[in-house]
């Protein structure tokens, strides 16, 4: 083997790699749009989310404890207060991985957090900063579990 044989070789085993390593990212996220919160206003945030087709993520109430589930926090401190984060309804799927249906989100799905404004918060710009954790799974292995950082931006009035 020649020397330009072999970097030829090495770089389609590189980028070969590099295509391997995008196909894990199987969950996207659309980027929130600015919250305006107003004086008197205790608003919602939609997060929309897309799993990859033949991928899913467990619910954010798994049937079995053994399985990850799909979890969204925000930080504590700032001008808006988490008073809910509404899930979407989970579909009960079956896979040979285990004899009763789990309940998973997939496809096109939203996640919604109804916020609650702090009495006197500082107005003008700012954002909140949140994680959602989550495990991809297709119907014969489990990608490992990851968390993707979320970043809301706010303009409180």
């Amino acid at each position: 083997m020649t020397l330009s044989n072999w970097s030829g070789n090495a770089l389609l085993l590189v980028l070969s790699a590099g295509a391997a390593w995008a196909q894990t990212g199987v969950l996207s996220v659309q980027e929130p749009a600015k919250l305006v919160v107003k004086r008197t206003e205790n608003p919602s945030q939609v997060l929309k989310l897309t799993m990859k087709p033949g991928y899913h993520t467990n619910s954010n109430k798994p049937t079995e404890a053994y399985l990850i589930p799909l979890k969204l926090t925000w930080e504590a401190a700032g001008p808006l207060e988490v008073a809910e984060i509404v899930y979407p309804t989970a579909k009960l799927e079956k896979y040979a991985f285990n004899e009763k249906p789990i309940s998973v989100f997939g496809g096109e799905f939203e996640i919604v957090t109804k916020f609650k404004r702090a009495a006197n918060p500082a107005l003008g710009p700012g954002f909140l900063t949140g994680k959602l954790r989550y495990q991809a799974c297709n119907d014969k292995e489990c990608l490992p579990p990851k968390t993707v950082e979320i970043k809301l931006p706010l303009l409180i009035q």
